[in-house]
Formats: structure tokens, sequence, C-alpha cells
């Protein structure tokens, strides 16, 4: 078993971020393990035009797929190409997107290769592991961590022996740092038809209809967040003043999304965004162990709650014991007579 392979998302020529994200992670894993980093990516037209989205990373080798019906996504070609290259190539682990594609096609390649899968993991590390059961001791072995049982307990998943050892992870969870810019990784162009037989194309993308995000969750330097103790849809409206004084978004918990007080996509957390705001401000939030996952890596934390044994105010640099509905509306005048 060899190197460490992460799947390369394309929307027609561009790579997604998180593919992005998960290449700095997997350099990380690869080093540790002493081997060395591969990527794919499979498109249509993108030879010559995702190399230098990709090697920079710290790719040492880069597969590329290019053939008309590649794009846009469908399961059964990308599934041959990932099964059939990791047969060739026998990766020990594989990193995707847990993204609408991700979702599809990562079930779909561990089941074909028997390997087995951990979603939505918050942490991937490497380290040895003890098997109880069987006395069997197990060197350098993919720590797939995520939360567990509704957010209540964080669990450490294993995959002692079969190959590869497959995660998929959030946008945002992990952060993309370029290794060189002028990293010198080896691109091999594939024969497509080798890989992927053509009955595979039966399934043929007639339309597609691509929108915009609504807003920056994701890349905003400071993010207002609100949870159920905001108390209201209209109490909502104080979270979205305060954060167009700070230029920043407006963000959510799980149980404001779910009692209807803001829309899904501003969710934050382990079912939602994860974002790494210089500040975020906590309003009514409890501070359950799936939000906290979304939101732990911000650089300063500022929790505003009524209970000042509340979850959150743990891992806060500043807590403020009140209400929303009291503390927003001074905030907001000061911002507004202080703010340039």
């Amino acid at each position: 078993m060899n190197n460490v392979f992460v799947y390369c998302e394309t929307e027609g020529t561009k790579v997604a971020e998180v593919s992005q994200e998960l290449l700095t992670k997997g350099r990380k894993l690869a080093d540790t393990l002493g081997v060395q980093l591969h990527a794919v990516a499979a498109g249509e037209g993108i030879t010559g035009k995702v190399e230098d989205q990709i090697l920079p990373y710290g790719v040492d080798k880069l597969f590329i797929f290019d053939a008309p019906g590649l794009f846009p996504y469908t399961s059964a070609p990308h599934t041959d190409i990932l099964v059939n290259l990791f047969k060739r190539e026998q990766p020990q682990i594989c990193l995707m997107g847990a993204t609408v594609i991700g979702r599809d096609l990562g079930p779909r390649v561990s089941s074909s290769l028997t390997s087995g899968l951990t979603a939505d993991c918050t942490q991937l590390e490497i380290g040895d592991y003890d098997d109880v059961k069987t006395g069997k001791h197990y060197d350098n072995l993919l720590y797939q961590i995520r939360p567990a049982f509704g957010g209540n307990i964080v669990a450490t998943i294993v995959n002692p022996d079969h190959r590869p050892q497959m995660a998929t992870v959030r946008s945002g969870v992990m952060q993309k740092q370029i290794l060189d810019p002028a990293y010198k990784g080896e691109v091999v162009v594939e024969d497509v038809a080798k890989f992927v037989p053509e009955v595979d194309f039966v399934v043929k993308v007639i339309d597609r209809h691509v929108e915009a995000a609504k807003h920056n969750l994701k890349g905003a330097s400071i993010v207002v967040s609100g949870g159920y103790g905001v108390g209201s849809k209209e109490g909502f409206d104080l979270l979205f003043t305060l954060a167009r004084e700070l230029h920043g978004e407006v963000g959510a918990s799980r149980a404001a999304v779910d009692a209807g007080f803001v829309d899904h996509d501003r969710q934050i957390g382990q079912t939602g965004v994860t974002v790494h705001p210089k500040v975020y401000i906590a309003c009514g939030i409890s501070g359950q162990i799936q939000h906290i996952a979304g939101m732990k890596d911000s650089g300063i934390i500022i929790s505003i709650n009524t209970d000042p044994d509340a979850p959150i105010n743990k891992i806060a640099d500043y807590v403020i014991v009140g209400k929303v509905e009291d503390v927003l509306p001074k905030m907001i005048k000061y911002y507004k007579a202080n703010s340039k």
C-alpha cells in the first residue's frame, strides 16, 4: 500500500476549494507517513488548465482524465476511473470533499473496493492502533475523527485491514495553503478508454443550473451568529444590523435554523458550514459539539448568553452575560458612532 490520494473536483476548468484544502492536509499526512501525495482530476478540456491549481500544494503526481462526457459529473465514469486507478496504484489513503459529488462518488468507490468510508470528518491524523480483540498492533493508521450520536461524542474511526482508508471532509474544515508555487510534480494524462467502458456514458446531462452563493459566510472575517436563544426570526434582525455595521456575515446554529429563524444556508457546524473568521460573535448559542466543530478555529470568540455556564463560554475569549436583545442594540449604537 503506497501513497495518499486526493480526488480533485472540477467545475469546468476550476478546481474546487475543498479539494485544495484536502491537498494541504494530504501533503501533511504524506509527510508523516513518508510517502508521496498523488491527486486525480477528471473532466473535459482540463489538460493544461488545472495543473497550476493542484501541483503547488505539494502534489508529487497528478493523474488527469480528460475526455468528453466527464463533465458535467456523472456517477459511472468517475467511479470506474477511481476504482481502476486505485486497483493499479494501491493507495493507502483517499480523501475527497463531502460535497454533492463526494457523497455520491465516495460510497460507490469504497463499496467497489470493500474499503470502508468515514463521512464528514472534522480531523484527520496518523496514529497507531492496538486491536484488543485480536491482539494485533497496527502502525500509522488514518485516524478519521468526527462527531457522532448527534454530536454527543467525538468518534475516532480506524480501518485496520482494508485499503484505501477513505474519508470525506466538508469544505472549510481544513485550511488550504500553497506549499510551493513552483512545486515540480509529475503529470500523467491517462487514456480514459482504458479505464471507462463506453456504456458508462449512457447517462448524459442535458441541462445544468448553477446559482451563485447568496453570501460569503465562509470567507467573512467577522461572523455574527445566532442560536435558539435569539428567540425569533425578528430577533435575527439585530444580528443582521450588527453584521452590516461590522461588514460581516450572519450565521446560525442548527437549533435556530430548525426553528425557522433563518435560512439553512447560514447554518454553521457539523451539518452546515465551517468558518474561520477573525472574530466570531455567538449570540444565544449554547455551544453543542456539532456547532463548535464549525467555528472552533475562529481567531477571537465572543459569547453573548444569559447562561454563564453555557458550553460555548469554555472556548470563548470574551463572555458577555446578558440578553441578546439588550446587548446587541448597545453594540450597534457604539459601532454606528465609532465606525469610519
